[in-house]
């Protein structure tokens, strides 16, 4: 299942005021993502939301923490069997980057944005070869840890290990017939 969620919308819905675009203030950030996780409560199945930034004019730091870092933090790593959710953060520009880049830095959280030609990339802490098997990854569309690792000229146990990390923090999707990267096939522009 994919969802949508522009978050300037829920923003403005959460302070009840039409033309409110800016994300500043932590009760507004926990008001925003608890209106967030009740969108995606409704779904018991594997999903990808897509967290839209492209209306909102400046996020501070502390909704940047509210809103990006707790939400990954509760599904990143987790070992709830009901569901998986994923995230692909589309609309971030330059005034959001400085604190989401501080919230990612500070939580050693990793997300993938898209970007405004619609490929995605990943940004936040990652270590060398977790960036090299993502990218990889998303080259390839859907690929398995042995046809990983001979795209990369490397081991079948590495590669195993790295999609395995890369799982945990929500940055690749397992599916039946192996993985896929976030913001990879099947999700472009609305």
């Amino acid at each position: 299942m994919m969802m949508h969620i522009d978050v300037s919308t829920v923003l403005r819905q959460t302070v009840s005021c039409e033309l409110y675009s800016n994300l500043v203030t932590r009760p507004t950030g926990a008001a925003v993502r608890t209106q967030i996780e009740a969108l995606l409560a409704d779904s018991r199945e594997r999903s990808l939301t897509v967290i839209d930034f492209s209306h909102v004019g400046m996020i501070d730091f502390s909704c940047a923490d509210e809103v990006i870092a707790k939400l990954l933090l509760r599904y990143a790593n987790a070992e709830r069997t009901d569901r998986e959710a994923y995230f692909l953060f589309r609309g971030v520009t330059d005034d959001h980057w400085d604190a989401i880049e501080t919230v990612l830095e500070r939580h050693r959280l990793a997300l993938v944005l898209e970007t405004d030609d619609g490929a995605a990339r990943i940004v936040g802490i990652v270590d060398d070869g977790e960036r090299t098997v993502w990218e990889k990854v998303y080259e390839l569309g859907r690929t398995g840890p042995a046809d990983l690792a001979s795209a990369l000229g490397t081991r079948e146990s590495e590669c195993e290990a790295a999609l395995d990390a890369l799982h945990r923090r929500r940055l690749v999707m397992r599916t039946e017939d192996g993985y896929i990267a976030v913001g990879g096939i099947g999700v472009r522009h609305d």
